[in-house]
């Protein structure tokens, strides 16, 4: 299962993780994805999505 957004598209970034003596190894941060239930054509589906989109979403159809 692929860590994107199918909403919004968002993935996961990567950078440094620096130690206190500011050496530096990779990390990546990955999204925030949460399963939530939406409404799509008339149907409910689940869908693995970022809680930016959802709250977005929520927003926007209230």
């Amino acid at each position: 299962m692929s860590r994107v957004c199918p909403v919004t598209g968002k993935g996961p970034l990567s950078g440094n993780s620096r130690s206190h003596s500011l050496r530096a190894s990779r990390r990546r941060w990955n999204c925030n994805l949460q399963v939530r239930t939406v409404v799509v054509d008339g149907q409910e589906m689940r869908v693995r999505m970022s809680t930016r989109a959802y709250r977005s979403l929520n927003k926007q159809y209230k």
